[in-house]
């Protein structure tokens, strides 16, 4: 059976020989020949030899002609950066920054690089007629982000009607942009839309359903097949998602595929996932990515089920691994030979977090898939970036991708499960949401509150006059407590008139003084043994 009738069989939920095989590849089709992502992402020549290469190499049953989620966004007047690694990311939002809704027009054709795709959809189509064609467009939700901003999780409760007329605008662009994809060859229109992981699944049906249900019924209509790609935490909307009626949802390693297989299969929709894109497919060996290949399968079944990468493939993920799926895919002999090896997995070492966040500054810390690639990510990088100069000197933050290994230790030491999530001074703080201003300022104020307090504790001291009786103390005594008043301090003094203990601090004549000063080392926790010997060794 050819890939574009599988496709078609896995969808309509029948059994299928096995579960179809579609490798997302985006600007690692740059890797494959040898050229940056700008380069690639701006010739219809370059993208239509890497798509040729990546088909050859991975044996898919369908692929996608680009992974671009600023393509529109970039026509609408966002302006974008650029990388060599990755898709560009939208740095701004016209919509925030002055204009109007209705100084915007839908994108034309010849538009942007919209000439580009769709003359890459032409040429992959003549080349490969027996391949299911994957046309990818912006969901509504992530598009009217990057033409608000972050400023539209407020909106939505402040200005709820602005909200709706920016959903309406971006779905007409998704009506046209499928319009345009379909003409050009496509045979599956996916609705890419990251963003709805930030929202519940009341706020879904306000504002992602109707639009979203809008472009599927569009499709249908056309005769073609459609697709829901979400990433991130987003498993409470999987069902709301469902309802919107597309013919398949796709989801990333963050949710469990067995609990979208269930959901799905209630709701009479073809589901797909969920390979792990950083530890296994960009890091991992072959072995790695044919045991998390095998665990797909076999979870997913061969009814409803396509096989797929979370997101699109980071640019350079090793080939030999996406080759090894595509073996395990085609080859049930390979199928049998890793069931009955044992996974090597990833043995990470796992570092000592207990007194991670100890130092003067509170630590922000941003575990990612890579803001540069993820748009979850960038606007949760975003949002701490946004904050940061209200706490100039006193907050350092920092990004944590996990398309590096050191990333990966750095994330599982924390004990972070999902991407994007913030961490304050080691603490999960915001798990999957982008969160307000306001509620992110209050959660670092809170902390820096927290230090200064442990800061104040530390600071205690006490001043001990020692004399051969108190009345060889007194005078010293009354000059000790008049300058603690002129200076405002909060030091106990205490008289000790007693030859024993003046000989234990090594006074042989008083009156003498022996200022001491306690600081605090650990509060609520029980330190490790390294910490206490570093703590001593001050002494």
């Amino acid at each position: 059976m050819k890939g574009l009738e599988l496709i078609r069989e896995a969808i309509s939920l029948k059994e299928t020989e096995r579960a179809p095989w579609v490798p997302f590849v985006g600007v690692h089709g740059g890797f494959l020949v040898g050229v940056d992502a700008e380069t690639y992402l701006k010739s219809a020549e370059l993208m239509t030899r890497g798509i040729s290469k990546a088909v050859e190499l991975y044996q898919p049953d369908g692929i996608p002609v680009v992974f671009d989620l600023q393509l529109e966004a970039e026509i609408l007047g966002c302006q974008l950066r650029w990388s060599d690694t990755n898709p560009p990311a939208v740095i701004s939002h016209p919509l925030s920054e002055g204009k109007k809704l209705g100084d915007l027009s839908l994108p034309k054709p010849e538009e942007g690089r919209i000439p580009v795709v769709l003359q890459t959809t032409r040429n992959v189509r003549a080349k490969f007629p027996e391949l299911a064609i994957y046309g990818l467009i912006t969901g509504p939700f992530t598009l009217a982000l990057h033409l608000l901003g972050t400023d539209i999780f407020m909106k939505l409760y402040e200005a709820p009607g602005e909200v709706a007329e920016v959903m309406d605008f971006c779905t007409r662009v998704g009506l046209k942009m499928s319009e345009y994809l379909i003409d050009a060859g496509c045979d599956v229109i996916a609705v890419v839309d990251p963003m709805t992981s930030q929202i519940d699944p009341d706020t879904f049906e306000q504002f992602v359903s109707p639009y979203a249900t809008r472009i599927f019924s569009f499709i249908r209509e056309r005769e073609k097949l459609s697709s829901f790609f979400v990433c991130g935490h987003a498993q409470q909307n999987i069902e709301v998602m469902c309802h919107c009626r597309p013919d398949n949802i796709s989801i990333d390693e963050n949710i469990p595929l067995d609990f979208v297989k269930e959901v799905a299969l209630r709701e009479g929709i073809s589901f797909g996932g969920n390979l792990k894109l950083t530890v296994v497919l960009l890091m991992g060996s072959e072995d790695d990515a044919r045991q998390d290949a095998l665990s797909c399968l076999d979870l997913g079944g061969n009814r409803g089920f396509i096989l797929a990468p979370g997101c699109d493939l980071p640019m350079e993920t090793p080939p030999s691994n996406v080759q090894a799926v595509a073996g395990l895919v085609h080859d049930p002999y390979q199928r049998e030979i890793a069931r009955a090896l044992d996974s090597n997995g990833n043995r990470l070492e796992i570092f000592n977090m207990k007194d991670y966040g100890q130092s003067d500054k509170v630590i922000v810390d941003i575990i990612t898939l890579d803001s540069e690639s993820c748009a979850p990510c960038q606007y949760m990088v975003e949002a701490v970036k946004k904050i940061a100069p209200h706490f100039e000197g006193v907050v350092e933050w920092r990004e944590h991708a996990i398309k590096r290994m050191e990333a990966v230790t750095f994330m599982s030491s924390l004990m972070v499960k999902n991407i994007p999530t913030i961490c304050i001074d080691g603490k999960i703080a915001f798990v999957s949401k982008i969160p307000p201003q306001n509620l992110l300022i209050q959660a670092i104020q809170k902390r820096i509150n927290e230090k200064l307090r442990l800061k104040i504790k530390s600071k205690h001291s006490e001043i001990l006059i020692l004399g051969e009786s108190q009345e060889s103390c007194r005078e010293l005594n009354e000059r000790v407590q008049r300058a603690i008043t002129e200076l405002g301090k909060e030091i106990t003094v205490s008289v000790v008139a007693d030859p024993a203990q003046m000989a234990s601090f090594g006074v042989t004549k008083g009156p003498a003084v022996v200022a001491v000063s306690y600081r605090l080392k650990s509060e609520g926790t029980e330190p490790s043994l390294e910490v206490v010997k570093e703590w001593i060794k001050d002494l």
